[in-house]
Parts: C-alpha cells; sequence; structure tokens
C-alpha cells in the first residue's frame, strides 16, 4: 500500500477552526487565484505569494522565502512552472523545512498523478512536513479555456500529440475546494487525495463536451510529438515547449486512466463533471 495512502473519510468545509494567516503561493494560477478567493470568503487572511507581491516571493531566490512565511500559519504550496523540472522536488522540500522551522501549522501541496518527479516531490515534503497534505490531480479542466488550450478551441482545431487515451479531467474549482478544507479544517494532516472528475475522456470528447455545452465546436488534430514541440516554440520558450511536450507524452500514456475519490473523501461530495465545467465556461464567455 502507497505509504500517503489517506485514511477515513472526512467531512465538507463547513466551518473553519482558526482563521490563520494563509500563504498562497500561485496566487494568480487557476488554482491559487481559486484557493485565495475562497478562503477570503472565509474570512481568513491571505497573503499572496509571487514576485509582484508587497512581500515578494520568487522561487529562484530562495532570499525572499523567509520573508513571505513570517508569521504565516498555513501555506498552499504550488510550484511554477511544474513539478516536472529538475529541481522542483529539492526546492519544495527545503521551503516546506523552512515552514516546519518558522511554525507553519498547515502546508498542502499541489501534485501530478504519474509524474516520478511530483512523486519524488511528495515523499521529501512529507520528510520535510509530516502533517502535509498532499493534493494529487489529473489534468484540470481549465486547460481548455484558462491556458495554452483555449485559443485552439476557440479557433476550431486543437493540434495534440494523444490518441484515445482518457483521462478524468478535474475541476480547478474541486482542486481548491479540497485544498481550502485541508487548510482550514482539522482532519486533513497527513493525508493524500487524489483528486479527478467522476469520468475518463479524451480530448476528442473533451472537445465534443466544450461543442454541446454552448462553446466552440473544436475538433482534435492528432500530430507528433516533435511538430507540437516545434509548433509551441513559436509562442514559448524552448524549455518550456520540451516541458508541456514531455507532460503529454510522460502522463498521457494510459497510466491514469482511471478515476480516484479524492474530492469525495476530503469533501463528502462527488467531483464536478466535465459538462458543467464546460457549461460554466461558455456561459461565462470563456472563448470570446
Amino acid at each position: 500500500m502507497d505509504s500517503l495512502d489517506p485514511g477515513r473519510l472526512h467531512g465538507g468545509m463547513t466551518t473553519t477552526t482558526a482563521a490563520l494567516t494563509t500563504l498562497v503561493l500561485g496566487a494568480t494560477g487557476k488554482t491559487g487565484r481559486r484557493v485565495a478567493q475562497r478562503l477570503r470568503a472565509l474570512d481568513v487572511p491571505v497573503r499572496a505569494g509571487s514576485r509582484s507581491a508587497d512581500v515578494p516571493f520568487d522561487w529562484n531566490d530562495r532570499s525572499t522565502w523567509a520573508p513571505v512565511l513570517d508569521g504565516a500559519g498555513a501555506v498552499y504550496v504550488t510550484y511554477q512552472p511544474d513539478l516536472a523540472v529538475p529541481g522542483a522536488p529539492e526546492a519544495v522540500a527545503e521551503l516546506a523545512r523552512l515552514a516546519a522551522e518558522t511554525g507553519v501549522q498547515r502546508l498542502v501541496l499541489l501534485s501530478g498523478r504519474g509524474e516520478e518527479e511530483a512523486r519524488r516531490a511528495e515523499l521529501v515534503v512529507r520528510s520535510a512536513f509530516p502533517d502535509a497534505t498532499i493534493v494529487r490531480a489529473s489534468w484540470f479542466a481549465q486547460n481548455f479555456s484558462e491556458s495554452f488550450l483555449a485559443d485552439a478551441v476557440r479557433e476550431g482545431v486543437v493540434a495534440l500529440p494523444v490518441g484515445d487515451v482518457g483521462e478524468p479531467f478535474v475541476d480547478a474549482g474541486d482542486i481548491a475546494d479540497v485544498a481550502v478544507a485541508a487548510l482550514t479544517e482539522p482532519g486533513h494532516a497527513g493525508r493524500l487525495y487524489e483528486v479527478t472528475g467522476p469520468r475518463l475522456l479524451t480530448f476528442a470528447q473533451a472537445l465534443e463536451e466544450i461543442g454541446r455545452a454552448g462553446g466552440p465546436s473544436a475538433r482534435l488534430e492528432r500530430i507528433p510529438a516533435d511538430a507540437f514541440t516545434a509548433a509551441l516554440e513559436q509562442a514559448v520558450t524552448p524549455p518550456e515547449a520540451a516541458l508541456v511536450t514531455y507532460l503529454f507524452a510522460e502522463v498521457l500514456d494510459g497510466r491514469n486512466a482511471f478515476v480516484a475519490d479524492g474530492v469525495q473523501q476530503a469533501l463528502g461530495r462527488p467531483p464536478r463533471d466535465f459538462a458543467d465545467y464546460a457549461r460554466e465556461a461558455a456561459a461565462a464567455g470563456a472563448w470570446g
């Protein structure tokens, strides 16, 4: 059995036990933004961790870490650009050690499914901060509307190096709900929540769902990985393009083609379906 396996079921997030000042790293990202919004709605003091914040934070400048942790009681940790990059496990482990030393009571790490480096990051963070909560997420549904795929969906053709492997796309709002529960409620210390959507969809099926929900009618075009990388390099740096290509090859090879119950375990409710996400995104004008 995985040493990080969760234990008993815990209920949904209904009350907070203490309004700990909570540091949210990546507070402008897909999950960090939602975590910060939910915490503020609960009247929890939030400190945004970014290079442009009043007290700046930069993963590449360790002199910024102690000041931003000073006085924080809880921390939501996301690593940019991804835990798969070299040095990421060591960085998050060092931050977790510093958090423990400075008196942080709760730490939540956002991790990814099926990534060797992400798994290593989970282990070293747990070693440095034994009560850390790990939220291990599948591919975000919001990648279709808030990431590099959004323009392609809008234009009607999404060219990717993927086949017919199913992925249980998870709603970023569910990730945020789980993280906020772990940051504000008792009962989540030392737990691992593997969070996914409720069903498997191929990328082609996901695009069909978006069209049925009132979004663009986009189709999937399967292309070789090298062509995908070359196209990405027109928009991002070569290392970033190589990382995204690696993630498509590494994570979408079938190893993650199953549904997990982390949302149910953490919140006592099922995860949101991709169709619900697509309807909400379309109604909000996500694709123009």
